[in-house]
C-alpha cells in the first residue's frame, strides 16, 4: 500500500476495492486475500453496526456449498439449522410442502444474515484482510480506464481517495457505485404494488415450518430465525408508517390472518424491530462497466418474497473472485468478460421465482393500483389455481422445491 498527500488528500492503492461490507463484499474480500489479491474494503457503518444490522436468515444450498468450499462455513454449521418445510394457509384450510424432499432434495439453512456477516468479517480480519470501516464512498471515476479511482470521505468528514486496478460496487442500491453508472446503462424495475409491515419478534417460533397466510385482510408470513426470535410480516397499506401498528393491533392481525383459532395460537412477545418494506425489484445490466464490476444489491434487488437476495450475493462474489483471480494471477481475462452474463443468467431466474411467488400470495383485490375490477377478478381466480395446483400436483410441488432454494 502507498500512501501520498496530495491537495490535502490522501491516496491509497490496491489492487482491488471494495465498497461494502455485507455478504457479497465480505465474501470476495475473503476469496481474493485468501488467493494473494491485494485487496481493501470500505464500508461507510462502523463494526458494531455492520455486525448487528439484521436481514433475512435463510441461506440456499448453492450458499452452503459455496461457503464450504472456501473455509467459511463453520459458524452455520454450528448454529444453523436445516429447514424443509412451509405450510400454506388459505380460507379453504392448510396443506404443507415438504420441499427438502421435493425436486432436487435441497434444504434450506436458518442462519440469520447478521451472523453470517459477522462470521466473514472475523475470518477476513484474522486472516489480515484490511477493512476501512466508517468510510463512505462518494464515487467512482476513470471506471472506463486500467486505473479507477474512489472518493472517499472519512466518518469526520475528511476526503481521501483509493486508486484501484478494479472496483467492486457491493454497496447496495444506493451507493456510490450505482451512483457512478455511465449513461445509457439499463435499470429494470418494477414496483410489484405490494407493502408489508416487517417485525422481528422476541418470540419463540410458532410453527416448525415457514408460515404463509392468504387471507382476505391480506398476507401474513412467519419465518423462524433462532430459538427465541420469530420473523413476521403483515401485508399493509402502501404509506403506512412503521409505527402506524400498536403491538396489540399487530398481534391481533397476526392471529387473524394466520388462522390461530384453527391452527392454534401464536406465541405472542415483544416487537424488537420493525419496519415498513415496499416490495420493488431491480436489475441493472450489464453487471461490469469497464474497471468497475456489479455485485449483490448493487447488481439487482429480487424483492424479498423468496429470500434470494443473500444467496444472490455470494453467488456472484465466487464468480467474481474467481474472475479477478485469473486476470490478476493468471493474465486470463475470460472469466471477467462472462461474469455479467454468468450472474444475469441467475438474477433473472431469481426474479422470475419472486415475482411468481408475490403472485402466489398476495390478492390483486387487495391492491389498490392493480386495475379494473374484473380484471382483479380474473387474476385473483388465476391465483387461486396455483394455489390448487401446488397443494395437488406432485410435478408443480417439484418444480416449486427447485425454485424455492435454488438460485
Amino acid at each position: 500500500m502507498t500512501e501520498r498527500q496530495t491537495n490535502r488528500t490522501v491516496e491509497e492503492t490496491a489492487d482491488v476495492v471494495i465498497l461494502g461490507a455485507g455478504p457479497a463484499g465480505l465474501t470476495l474480500g475473503n476469496l481474493l486475500h485468501a488467493a494473494g489479491i491485494d485487496c481493501v474494503v470500505l464500508e461507510r457503518a462502523d463494526r458494531a453496526h455492520v455486525q448487528t444490522r439484521a436481514r433475512a436468515g435463510f441461506l440456499a444450498a448453492n450458499t452452503v456449498r459455496v461457503l464450504d468450499r472456501h473455509g467459511l462455513a463453520a459458524g452455520l454449521h454450528r448454529r444453523g439449522q436445516p429447514h424443509g418445510t412451509c405450510e400454506f394457509r388459505t380460507e379453504n384450510g392448510s396443506f404443507r410442502l415438504d420441499y427438502g424432499a421435493l425436486g432436487r432434495r435441497e434444504l434450506h439453512t436458518v442462519y440469520p444474515q447478521q451472523d453470517l456477516v459477522d462470521d466473514l468479517l472475523t475470518h477476513y480480519l484474522e486472516a489480515g484482510g484490511r477493512i476501512a470501516f466508517g468510510t463512505e464512498a462518494q464515487s467512482v471515476r476513470d471506471a472506463a480506464g486500467p486505473n479507477p479511482t474512489v472518493d472517499v470521505r472519512d466518518a469526520e468528514g475528511r476526503p481521501g481517495r483509493w486508486r484501484a486496478r478494479y472496483v467492486a460496487g457491493c454497496d447496495g442500491r444506493h451507493g456510490a457505485a450505482r451512483r457512478s453508472l455511465p449513461a445509457g446503462t439499463l435499470r429494470h424495475q418494477r414496483d410489484h404494488g405490494v407493502s408489508w409491515l416487517g417485525l422481528i419478534a422476541e418470540a419463540p417460533p410458532s410453527l416448525d415450518a415457514v408460515g404463509y397466510a392468504m387471507h382476505p385482510d391480506g398476507f401474513a408470513g412467519h419465518m423462524a430465525r433462532t430459538a427465541d426470535i420469530t420473523r413476521y410480516y403483515l401485508q399493509c397499506e402502501r404509506g403506512t408508517p412503521a409505527d402506524a401498528w400498536s403491538e396489540d393491533r399487530i398481534w391481533a392481525a397476526l392471529d387473524r390472518r394466520m388462522g390461530a383459532a384453527e391452527h392454534g395460537p401464536l406465541r405472542h412477545g415483544r416487537i424488537l424491530q420493525r419496519s415498513v418494506i415496499d416490495l420493488e425489484s431491480d436489475v441493472v445490466e450489464p453487471l461490469r462497466h469497464g474497471s468497475l464490476l456489479l455485485a449483490g444489491d448493487a447488481a439487482s434487488l429480487p424483492a424479498p418474497a423468496a429470500a434470494k437476495g443473500a444467496n444472490l450475493a455470494v453467488l456472484e462474489a465466487e464468480l467474481l473472485a474467481e474472475a479477478l483471480v485469473d486476470e490478476l494471477s493468471h493474465d486470463d481475462s475470460r472469466a471477467l468478460d462472462r461474469y455479467s452474463e454468468r450472474c444475469l443468467q441467475h438474477i433473472w431466474r431469481a426474479q422470475e421465482f419472486a415475482h411468481w411467488m408475490i403472485q402466489l400470495l398476495h390478492s390483486p383485490l387487495l391492491n389498490p393500483t392493480a386495475g379494473p375490477a374484473e380484471e382483479s377478478f380474473f387474476h385473483e381466480s388465476m391465483r387461486r389455481a396455483r394455489v390448487e395446483s401446488l397443494r395437488t400436483s406432485r410435478t408443480h410441488q417439484d418444480w416449486f422445491a427447485e425454485n424455492y432454494v435454488g438460485i
